[in-house]
């Protein structure tokens, strides 16, 4: 008898190898790999440069090259609070986040600014965090080398309700409105404000005719509606408002009772909402006190206007920096004639009652950044949306949008309608492959490309127009303090964002990183 063939023996293994695991029943899946970490893609066309990032659960910030290797790092004595940037003079401005707050608790909370040389030292400490006060998430140098920063404000409850917060969205630690503060800093630890802006100042509700600051929210789209975080229905204009009391009066006059509505029309609004006539669910009610949770603050200086990213309320918001801190207080004066009242709003259309959830763009989006290489007659901006709770499902994208703008006439828009664009410039998007929950950000780059950093993998990836990745680092720092001491459950290697600096940035020349 011939000797079985070696491709018989296999056959009569795989068999033996089939059986015995069919007896044994399903077998549990290999644990999934850590993706490698360090550089995965180095292709030609990515902009040359080093990528600087402060990971979320460590003390150290990070400068590394296109090969991936470290060129730099500094220590730092404290936890991040979020973001870092590279000053001309090679030194670091970034936030810390300061423990123990005696009034203020949540992701990105900092409380002090501080700058550090280039050999680690620390040059400028300045605190920002009590109990009535504290600096949080982003901050913005200015070319005067002023300091913007975005703080949190403490309101009392009950000056909240005062001030048309509802009761039933309000809890103990009251209400966290935010400001934007620019301090000159006074090294090495002090700092004067010389400009500020309060939303506090330009908050508007429509549900007490006798209470501050009544009045039609369609109507006033440079005000903040102080519910628009938590009310089940859009609000409606003062004709609107009209002419539903005016029909409600009608059909008791021919008898018709209906329900309990009030005298002026306002249905009672329940725990589970009423919807918003559109067929969409209502809003959960709320009671945190962050209710706007602004994320990020950017400065374009050639029309000196400020953009800030307010997630909670999932809008963009563009305000005017040309206007005095009493000017900014008021929506008179300044370069375009409004103050301090919001210039600019887009992504949420709902917020201020030109639209309905249909109509939402962005969810739960970070780091709103200007475009500076845009035409002189062109406003852009980049902004990495999030994506959670998209009607299709969670996914990001990052998006570029030319703002409706004239330099002589302001921003545009027609009457009721809601702020444009309608659509993106330009996106990038892959399902399946870019998600992020929170953190993250997009940076356009000289060349055309937009660096992304998808947050809470560590991720950092530089894509071209047309989407080719030619440029990917995954994180390999990180996790060496506890997620407690940072607030929230950060994996290990997250970043709140990466920014590429060009390799003739001057804080980069004569320090041997050719």
């Amino acid at each position: 008898m011939n000797a079985p063939s070696r491709f018989t023996l296999t056959l009569s293994a795989l068999a033996l190898t089939l059986d015995s695991t069919s007896r044994a029943g399903p077998q549990e899946p290999p644990p999934e790999a850590e993706p490698a970490r360090g550089l995965r893609v180095r292709a030609q066309g990515a902009f040359e440069g080093m990528t600087l990032f402060s990971p979320l659960l460590s003390h150290d910030v990070f400068l590394v090259d296109m090969e991936g290797e470290v060129a730099h790092t500094w220590k730092t004595d404290l936890p991040p609070a979020g973001s870092v940037y590279l000053l001309d003079d090679g030194h670091l401005l970034r936030s810390g986040r300061v423990e123990d707050n005696p009034m203020f608790r949540g992701g990105g909370i900092g409380g002090r600014i501080q700058e550090v040389d280039w050999d680690g030292k620390l040059v400028w400490d300045f605190p920002l965090a009590d109990e009535y006060q504290t600096q949080h998430h982003d901050l913005e140098p200015l070319p005067n080398g002023n300091v913007l920063a975005i703080v949190w404000e403490h309101r009392f409850a009950d000056d909240a309700r005062e001030w048309g917060r509802d009761a039933e969205a309000l809890g103990e630690r009251g209400l966290w409105p935010d400001a934007v503060l620019e301090i000159r800093p006074e090294r090495p630890g002090g700092g004067e404000v010389v400009w500020e802006w309060h939303v506090w100042d330009h908050v508007i509700q429509d549900r007490d005719p006798d209470g501050p600051n009544y009045g039609s929210v369609p109507d006033h789209p440079e005000r903040v509606d102080i519910n628009a975080d938590h009310r089940d229905r859009p609000p409606i204009s003062a004709a609107e408002r009209e002419r539903l009391e005016q029909l409600a009066r009608d059909m008791r006059a021919v008898g018709y009772t209906g329900g309990d509505d009030d005298e002026d029309g306002d249905e009672d609004e329940d725990e589970e909402g009423a919807g918003d006539g559109a067929g969409a669910a209502p809003a959960p009610r709320r009671r945190g006190a962050d209710w706007l949770h602004t994320n990020a603050v950017d400065y374009h200086p050639g029309h000196d206007l400020i953009a800030l990213s307010v997630p909670n309320v999932n809008e963009i918001w563009v305000i005017d920096h040309s206007t005095t801190t009493d000017q900014a207080a008021g929506e008179r004066r300044g370069r375009f004639g409004r103050g301090g009242g919001l210039l600019w709003r887009w992504g949420n259309p709902r917020t201020y009652g030109a639209g309905g959830d249909g109509d939402r763009r962005l969810f739960y989006q970070h780091d709103a950044q200007w475009v500076l290489d845009a035409a002189a007659d062109e406003l852009r901006l980049t902004v990495f949306n999030n994506g959670g709770g998209r009607p299709d499902g969670d996914w990001s994208s990052v998006e570029e949008l030319l703002l409706p703008f004239d330099p002589e006439r302001g921003f545009l828009r027609e009457e009721g309608a809601a702020f444009g664009p309608s659509q993106p410039a330009w996106s990038y998007a892959a399902k399946g492959e870019l998600y992020s929950g929170f953190i993250s950000g997009a940076q356009r780059l000289p060349n055309g490309n937009t660096l992304v950093c998808e947050g809470d993998k560590g991720r950092v990836l530089e894509v071209t127009r047309d989407g080719r990745i030619v440029w990917e680092y995954w994180n390999p720092f990180g996790g060496e303090i506890a997620t407690t001491q940072v607030g929230g459950n950060a994996p290990p290697k997250a970043l709140f964002r990466a920014t590429r600096i060009p390799s003739d940035h001057p804080g980069l020349a004569g320090r041997g990183l050719e």
